[in-house]
């Protein structure tokens, strides 16, 4: 209701009904009970008259909730014949609004509105609001602080004082709330196309000490200001976040967040300038660390790490070496490497040179040049008299080194640099 009222088209439809879910069951030849003790019943598309379709609707019994002891879910829920009731156990008031579309008229092409909370006008006014005391309703899913400042990002909304106020009050009850949940919200944030709004409520609603305690050091941490005249690394990072792609992977977004994580326990004022020596390698671990906490995959782990722990290397790329260079350019999706570099650039000095030194280097590089077929391998190396060992994987990385510079070309070339360079 909330995106229609808005002019956008809905990512998807739920449906709020009297009908007990095995109402709902005995309706459909095909359903799937995944919160029937909440009253939640998932109809497959496929059975509503879109055979080729994927996902499902999601009904929900008209209800009233009891206590949350767990902070998530209600103790008890007792159905009800009442709309009303049922919004008022919701969360916010733009997102308590329902919908009769079996009422739709040319007057009203959507159907009737059902808005007992005030929800049209919070969408009017630009305000998220509770339903309700929002102590109660945060007290009910800790993570609704959290959405709260996601749909205030996304929205470009404000968040309504006394719901503002309880947020302050509760943020530091926010770890009760699972690391994959949190994790969620936060890559939501990220994605939705207001990043820097999201993180600076996330900040100045006292969530971010909370859920990224790394990232709220990053504040009042000084830059030296020839390089960062955008001032501390918070502003930096938010300045950043804000240049993001409208629609940037999840591994580039949260690379972007965590590129500078290294810098506040490295900062040095020097007789020259302010100085991060090692922010990379601390940013690596601490970086680990959060996507560990967070439970991110290995992969995205994997990824994301390596945006922090390459970040920096673009500054030597004028004086490479070619083997080091190609090795460089060869790393997993390069393409994410090089945007974050853009972006940094463009969130401080501004300057694009090394962006387009590094694109037009590797233009002038063909494919077949930057992942040649191997000179050489253990058993030939074995073959030619070499012993077996770990020292194999230093020769076969030295004739590859070799071969990217341009120095060797043949299997004999290769034999022979081996044998010149590590006798056996």
């Amino acid at each position: 209701m909330r995106d229609l009222l808005l002019g956008r088209e809905p990512a998807d439809y739920d449906v709020a009904t009297s009908a007990t879910p095995r109402q709902v069951m005995s309706v459909f030849a095909e359903t799937y009970a995944v919160g029937a003790q909440f009253g939640v019943v998932l109809v497959p598309l496929k059975v509503l008259g879109q055979p080729q379709a994927e996902g499902h609707i999601e009904v929900a019994t008209f209800r009233s909730d009891g206590a949350y002891a767990d902070g998530r879910h209600p103790d008890s829920v007792t159905y009800s014949t009442s709309a009303q009731h049922d919004v008022e156990r919701r969360d916010f008031t733009i997102n308590g609004m329902l919908l009769d579309p079996l009422s739709a008229n040319p007057n009203t092409p959507h159907g009737e509105l059902f808005d007992y909370v005030g929800g049209v006008a919070d969408l009017h006014r630009g305000l998220v609001r509770t339903i309700g005391r929002p102590e109660r309703r945060f007290t009910e899913d800790k993570l609704r602080m959290m959405r709260a400042v996601r749909f205030a990002a996304r929205f470009h909304y404000a968040i309504d004082p006394a719901t503002m106020t309880a947020i302050r009050g509760l943020a530091a009850q926010i770890d009760r709330v699972s690391a994959e949940r949190q994790r969620d919200e936060l890559c939501k944030m990220l994605l939705e196309g207001s990043a820097r709004r999201a993180f600076t409520l996330l900040s100045t609603s006292g969530l971010l000490r909370q859920v990224l305690p790394e990232m709220d050091a990053m504040r009042g941490v000084e830059q030296p200001p020839q390089f960062h005249p955008e001032g501390d690394v918070f502003a930096h990072t938010l300045l950043l976040l804000d240049k993001l792609p409208s629609r940037p992977s999840l591994t580039l977004a949260w690379g972007a967040l965590l590129h500078d994580v290294g810098k506040p326990a490295t900062f040095r004022r020097a007789p020259d300038r302010i100085r991060f020596d090692g922010h990379v390698e601390i940013g690596v671990r601490v970086a680990e660390e959060v996507l560990t906490r967070l439970r991110f995959s290995s992969r995205q782990r994997e990824q994301i790490v390596s945006l922090v722990a390459n970040h920096m290397r673009f500054a030597d790329v004028r004086h490479m070496k070619d083997s080091t260079f190609k090795r460089f350019i060869r790393l997993d999706n390069f393409e994410e490497h090089l945007e974050l570099h853009r972006l940094d650039c463009l969130a401080s000095h501004g300057k694009l040179d090394l962006y387009d030194y590094t694109r037009d280097r590797m233009s002038a590089v063909p494919e077949e040049e930057v992942h040649p077929e191997p000179l050489l391998n253990g058993r030939e190396l074995i073959a030619a008299g070499f012993r077996p060992g770990p020292q194999f994987a230093e020769i076969l990385t030295a004739v590859e080194d070799a071969q990217l510079d341009g120095e060797i070309g043949t299997r004999p070339e290769a034999l022979a640099f081996a044998k010149r360079i590590f006798p056996r």
